[in-house]
């Protein structure tokens, strides 16, 4: 391909991206980072959890990205009585063909907002990042494809909150990253206060982005170039995430590989092929915070986040990014 028509192809991508994050920011207002650091997890072909507190927008931001994009979108609210079928699907006898059926679940969709799935019990949670991690779902010997592009957006309240389950450290390495929305800026939430009240049936959202668009953005930032010293960098902080003490255990191999998917997405986000030492050191803490545990025990879930988001910091603080 020639370099003409290479640059107008990323022209054309930087386009689309920035049509969808403008239509993202109708709805969500000042939270320009976050809603970033999403589309940052939908370039990269991950799952996305965002946990705080009781309505601050987090399914709110989840349907707005789901409406942007020309795709099929699927909410599952989360309850202590949820059944893993409930969620997969389940195999039924068909009386007319004399033989089972599979009926498919919820998670058949390309965007699937998992609303407060700490409330669901283990089993179902299992059931649900079991597809995160294959991206298809096996039902009496036979598979069944979920489809491109797969997104599970995921919003959780903080495990004190009474009546939810945590998460294990194993299942929240399942999610690329996990994000929190915070309260609005005064201003912002005086132009919240303004508006009318809405309600998801009555926010409009025209799609912007197609399926086949996503996924060939997605393709590309798989695709973008990754020098050395920043693969090393990114190794050092990998590696002093697993000799700090404070740390019961350091970041997985899995952990390093989403930090670069992550950054190479955030390039492309950004109009680049090449990934800059920004890119790493702006997603250490939304990619690799979940994936850790303090040594100490004793906190509430918010003081241990709040708590390995400043050691994270620290570290980062200490080791010069890469020239």
């Amino acid at each position: 391909m020639s370099d003409t028509a290479e640059a107008t192809r990323a022209t054309a991508h930087r386009e689309k991206l920035d049509r969808l994050r403008s239509s993202i920011r109708r709805t969500i207002k000042g939270k320009d980072e976050a809603i970033e650091q999403v589309l940052v997890c939908l370039l990269a072909q991950g799952h996305l959890l965002l946990e705080d507190l009781p309505g601050v927008g987090k399914t709110t931001l989840a349907y707005s990205l789901a409406r942007s994009l020309d795709c099929s979108f699927s909410r599952i609210q989360f309850t202590s009585d949820l059944l893993p079928t409930d969620v997969t699907g389940v195999a039924i006898y068909d009386e007319r063909v004399r033989e089972f059926v599979f009926k498919r679940g919820p998670v058949f969709a390309h965007i699937v907002l998992a609303d407060e799935i700490n409330r669901a019990t283990p089993k179902t949670q299992s059931a649900l990042l079991e597809v995160m991690d294959r991206g298809k779902i096996t039902a009496d010997g036979v598979t069944h494809d979920i489809g491109a592009p797969f997104m599970v957006f995921a919003t959780q309240n903080p495990v004190d909150y009474e009546g939810t389950f945590p998460l294990p450290e194993s299942q929240l390495d399942r999610f690329l990253m996990r994000l929190r929305m915070g309260y609005p800026a005064a201003a912002d939430e005086l132009e919240i206060l303004q508006r009318p009240r809405l309600t998801y049936d009555s926010i409009t959202i025209e799609p912007v982005v197609t399926q086949a668009e996503i996924v060939e953005l997605q393709a590309r930032a798989g695709r973008v170039y990754v020098e050395e010293s920043v693969l090393e960098y990114l190794l050092k902080i990998v590696a002093a995430t697993r000799t700090e003490s404070e740390f019961r255990t350091g970041v997985s191999v899995r952990g390093g590989l989403a930090l670069k998917q992550a950054a190479q997405a955030r390039a492309l986000l950004f109009g680049r092929d090449f990934v800059l030492p920004e890119d790493v050191t702006k997603l250490v803490v939304p990619v690799l915070a979940h994936r850790l545990a303090l040594a100490r025990q004793g906190a509430d879930a918010l003081e241990e986040s709040a708590a390995i988001e400043t050691i994270l910091r620290r570290l980062l603080s200490h080791l010069p990014e890469p020239v």
